[in-house]
């Protein structure tokens, strides 16, 4: 079985700009995909109603996990908001295949997962629909010639306060300093945006991502914003 035989996780368009650490999938994990996909997928290039904030939404906040690693923060996140929708945005498929693993045995069952590049994503949710955005630990891209690489940018700050609700929370983390300042610089252009000063560690999982930072002697920046819209 091969990816492309895959009937709902498909190919993400060209030119996406969400961290492409794609790795190979094995046919154990293109399987999981296939046999799970199905019940744990949404569709890239349409998502329902209910995922998407559109008319006929389900009841609940929407949250939005952008790169969901090996998907343990993400189905933490969803346990303690079992109210919420939780939707999960990632283009490594052995992870997607890992996150579809466990939810499978263990849930919860208000995750999503969309295989996309969440700008995306991003620009098919309604206005004012989402509760909570959150990305961990994107690609810092560390080198000066590909700093415009990074997703984090005043076009992904307009997204986000486009589809954010008033009292809608954007976290952000990163081990990367000079990534962390230009977060802070890149969301201060939007003065709606408030940074929760002093909110400390939010409650998650510690990512493999976070660890190979604190192993490289890193320090782990959390920025925490409410929008004000």
């Amino acid at each position: 079985m091969t990816d492309d035989a895959h009937p709902l996780v498909t190919r993400p368009p060209q030119g996406v700009r969400t961290t492409r650490r794609r790795g190979r999938t094995s046919a154990a994990k293109a399987a999981v995909l296939h046999d799970l996909g199905p019940t744990w997928t949404l569709p890239a290039d349409g998502l329902p109603d209910g995922w998407s904030g559109g008319g006929g939404a389900a009841p609940g906040p929407l949250l939005v996990d952008i790169g969901i690693g090996s998907g343990d923060a993400t189905r933490s996140w969803a346990a303690q908001a079992p109210e919420a929708r939780v939707l999960a945005i990632e283009l490594h498929r052995p992870g997607i295949a890992k996150l579809l693993t466990a939810l499978e045995a263990e849930g919860p069952e208000n995750v999503r997962v969309v295989e996309a590049d969440a700008l995306a994503v991003l620009d098919q949710l309604g206005s004012s629909s989402v509760a909570g955005i959150r990305v961990l630990f994107p690609d810092p891209w560390p080198k000066r010639r590909h700093v415009e690489r990074r997703m984090v940018d005043r076009s992904f700050v307009g997204l986000v306060a486009r589809v954010l609700s008033p009292g809608g929370i954007l976290h952000l983390a990163t081990d990367w300093e000079d990534y962390a300042e230009h977060m802070r610089s890149m969301v201060a252009t939007d003065p709606r945006f408030e940074l929760q000063v002093g909110a400390g560690r939010p409650d998650r999982p510690v990512t493999a991502y976070e660890r190979r930072g604190l192993d490289a002697g890193r320090t782990i920046v959390d920025l925490v914003y409410r929008f004000e819209g």
